[in-house]
């Protein structure tokens, strides 16, 4: 069993949450903030109108230490790896802000510049540590929020950037399925050719509604379960022209197929592999059986197809595909688009046929 390594979520993510910073959400912040130290302030003192002018001064302080440390001391010291220089900076910031507002305290206020701890009309180192741990704590509380968010929108770039990439990769992918298609199918009609067969004009307008459906209806990341089968009811159309009574195929589908969804073109080349290794290269009466049940909300999918001696005509060299693109391209699909428990793929040898079995989730 092919267990592919899962991406898992990259194509189920939801809308990613806008985890920008903007004018408003600081204005909210300061604001809430200011009204819950005017409260604590003002029940602490018995006196709202002192708690009122106090934050009124101190804020201003607040603001500028801590957009000064998130918006320049952190990228210019933190960010280059000079955390000796940036706690000197910080504490040396923080100390003459502290100097600033004990003048406007006792200037503007009160000759009593400290309410909440001991009478000081002076500037004492007390006052000065104290005051300084009342800063550092609100600049941390500040950053700590800020690193935050810069580490979730980091986060969420960085995930955009992957599902972008893995989305062109899909994209790519599913283009190279049409190329390796009809490339396959001109080689059967050159083989008709080279026979003076008079069926090459049917598979080329078997062909015709193939490209149809290929160039206007696999651009989409889902298609609908109904429209892959017909897809492979014109494709076993075409090689039952080519072959004739010489190929035995059968078709079993059951279960409810209707409003089911999957990726474009994921089944048709398990079939086309069958028709290129097992029908191709083999002479006599072979075949190739196909089995799709819907049950639960998963497509169980089986191809089998006979092994017996090669054929010992071969197409000319430059009309030989590359080989391996196919199969190779669908594990590559499923491993992109899927989950590891959204899907199963085994392909071997059982009982003397071919056999590849895919287990998938529809959506």
């Amino acid at each position: 069993m092919a267990k592919a390594k899962s991406i898992k979520n990259l194509f189920r993510l939801p809308r990613f949450a806008d985890y920008e910073i903007k004018t408003l959400h600081h204005i909210i912040f300061w604001g809430i903030y200011f009204i819950f130290n005017t409260l604590r302030w003002g029940s602490y003192y018995e006196d709202y109108p002192l708690s009122i002018k106090g934050n009124l001064l101190g804020f201003p302080i607040h603001m500028f230490l801590c957009y000064f440390t998130i918006y320049f001391l952190i990228p210019t010291f933190i960010y280059k790896r000079r955390f000796i220089l940036f706690s000197l900076t910080l504490i040396a910031t923080i100390f003459c802000m502290v100097i600033i507002k004990f003048e406007l305290t006792y200037f503007l206020i009160s000759n009593n510049v400290w309410p909440e701890g001991p009478e000081t009309h002076s500037l004492t180192p007390n006052y000065v540590i104290q005051m300084m741990l009342g800063e550092l704590y609100v600049i941390s509380f500040v950053t700590a929020i800020k690193i935050t968010i810069d580490y979730i929108s980091t986060n969420q770039k960085a995930a955009k950037l992957e599902q972008s990439k893995l989305e062109t990769e899909l994209r790519f992918l599913r283009s190279q399925i049409s190329p390796h298609f009809f490339f396959n199918t001109l080689n059967n009609i050159y083989a008709l050719t080279l026979e003076k067969s008079n069926k090459a004009p049917d598979v080329v307008l078997k062909l015709s509604e193939l490209m149809r459906y290929l160039l206007y209806e696999t651009k989409n990341k889902r298609q609908s379960l109904e429209k892959e089968i017909l897809c492979i009811q014109n494709y076993l159309d075409l090689e039952r022209i080519r072959y004739g009574e010489n190929l035995n195929v059968e078709m079993e589908i059951s279960g409810d197929i209707l409003g089911k969804q999957l990726s474009p073109m994921l089944l048709i080349p398990f079939v086309e592999n069958a028709f290129k290794h097992g029908v191709n290269e083999n002479i006599g009466n072979v075949f190739v059986k196909i089995k799709l049940k819907v049950e639960d909300d998963f497509l169980y999918f089986e191809v089998a197809n006979s092994t017996s001696q090669k054929r010992k005509m071969k197409l000319p060299k430059k009309l030989k595909p590359s080989g391996g693109i196919g199969i190779k391209n669908v594990k590559k699909r499923l491993e992109l688009g899927y989950t590891k428990e959204e899907y199963q793929l085994d392909i071997g040898e059982k009982n003397g046929q071919f056999l590849i079995e895919l287990k998938l989730k529809l959506k």
